[in-house]
């Protein structure tokens, strides 16, 4: 073994440094280094299905929504069906939506599919104003739709669920399916418990969505599952400038308060 001297006359053996790692004697001879092994050699695939690897996908897509969504001024989300054809009037109505909220400095935020949701950031889109698309895999080829401005793509519903609510101050559905039921329940969930405060939730189509609060009241509440407090959550309303008006109140209710 070869032997150096260092500058006070002790002797130290030779060695090779591998990061922040001292390697010597029968740890110094290494026919690869690091960099080779991870270029060169793909090894086993099954790590990428494991639970751990998992967890740090779910935390960097957390990390990406945050860092992506962090500058975002006030916003409203909004929800609506992604079957919604461009020449039905639901489609006209999710387009003066996005643009009235653009008219009040305020961004929107969607699914960033189809729909409800391409008129919306459309409209908002075409006022100038910012338009938001949050997007998800699914099983089916989707995408977000042209008139986002700013769009996250998503692996997972929970942490797509949290930006939503995490950067707006009040959440708008007009008719949708499943996926509308679901993110509107989840906020009604988490106004309810206080988990978000000064949150508005407005059921935009009373044609639509009026079975749907006679339901809430009449058995929900008359069976007291839910409080009245509860049910006055929900704004129902078909007006465009009604809607703004509720997501205005409410914003700057949550203002004064701070």
């Amino acid at each position: 073994m070869t032997i150096e001297g260092s500058p006070n006359g002790a002797e130290r053996p030779q060695e090779k440094r591998r990061g922040p790692v001292v390697l010597r004697r029968s740890r110094l001879h290494e026919s690869t280094t690091t960099d080779q092994r991870l270029l060169d050699s793909r090894g086993p695939t099954d790590w990428v299905h494991t639970d751990p690897w998992r967890v740090m996908r779910i935390q960097s897509e957390f990390v990406e929504g945050f860092g992506a969504l962090a500058e975002v001024p006030r916003a409203v989300t909004v929800f609506g069906s992604a079957r919604t054809p461009r020449e039905h009037p639901e489609y006209e109505i999710g387009r003066r939506l996005g643009a009235a909220m653009a008219d009040i400095g305020c961004a929107v935020i969607t699914g960033g599919g189809p729909g409800t949701m391409e008129a919306v950031n459309r409209g908002a889109s075409e006022a100038g104003g910012l338009s938001v698309g949050l997007g998800i895999e699914l099983p089916f080829e989707q995408g977000l739709n042209p008139w986002v401005d700013l769009g996250v793509n998503f692996r997972y519903f929970f942490a797509r669920k949290t930006m939503f609510i995490k950067y707006a101050q009040g959440f708008i559905c007009l008719p949708g399916g499943f996926g509308t039921m679901d993110e509107l329940f989840e906020a009604l969930t988490l106004v309810q418990t206080k988990k978000v405060t000064k949150f508005p939730v407005v059921l935009f189509g009373r044609s639509y969505w009026q079975g749907l609060y006679d339901w809430v009241r009449d058995t929900m509440l008359a069976s007291g599952k839910v409080g009245e407090k509860d049910l006055a959550l929900l704004h129902l309303t078909d007006d465009v400038e009604d809607a703004v008006r509720i997501v205005e109140e409410a914003y700057q209710a949550w203002e004064d308060a701070h």
